[in-house]
């Protein structure tokens, strides 16, 4: 059984670079997060109806990667982030079935690296909360979700090079697996 580990975090806490580096370290593949992509094709037009879609296509994305994966996938961001978003840009908006799914898809995780806000942020056009008060009110955010849904993670925190270090540690430990070349 392939095992999933999320990169999971507010915006702008380095998810797609660790994710990326984690997947080069480990060889495996990485689900990139669908959202960004969507962005980029709608000019940055999303509404509360397009998140449907969007959750879609983050399965998609995962299931893609996991379809090519051995042992191990990386994804960068899940489906309890989706609900997270859908509930601060469009409250009242996320369809039912998401929250249904993304709680029954967090079961399937084997850890959860949560990035914290501790980095500089990197306003890509995509970014909504640049503020410190706004980035540690979203932080808390996504530790409270996967507390309340007591589910593995591993804070990570720090210069990149410390973050790669803690989450390759993590994931040894917690999911049983080296890097290639270990």
């Amino acid at each position: 059984m392939t095992a999933r580990v999320a990169v999971f975090g507010t915006e702008s806490t380095g998810k797609t670079t660790l994710a990326r580096r984690l997947a080069e370290l480990f060889d495996v593949p990485w689900a990139p997060e669908y959202v960004r992509w969507f962005w980029h094709e709608r000019a940055g037009a999303i509404r509360g109806t397009d998140l449907d879609t969007i959750a879609r296509g983050q399965i998609d994305n995962e299931e893609a990667a996991a379809a090519r994966a051995d042992d191990l996938v990386i994804c960068d961001t899940e489906l309890i982030t989706n609900t997270l978003w859908a509930d601060l840009l469009f409250p009242g908006a996320c369809p039912s079935w998401v929250r249904r799914e993304a709680n029954r898809r967090a079961r399937g995780y084997a850890l959860y690296l949560l990035c914290d806000t501790d980095i500089e942020f990197v306003d890509d056009g995509q970014r909504c909360f640049p503020g410190t008060v706004a980035r540690a009110r979203c932080r808390q955010l996504w530790r409270n979700a996967l507390i309340a849904r007591n589910l593995p993670f591993v804070d990570i925190r720090g210069p990149l090079g410390e973050r790669i270090t803690r989450a390759v540690a993590a994931i040894e430990q917690r999911v049983g697996i080296s890097p290639a070349g270990r």
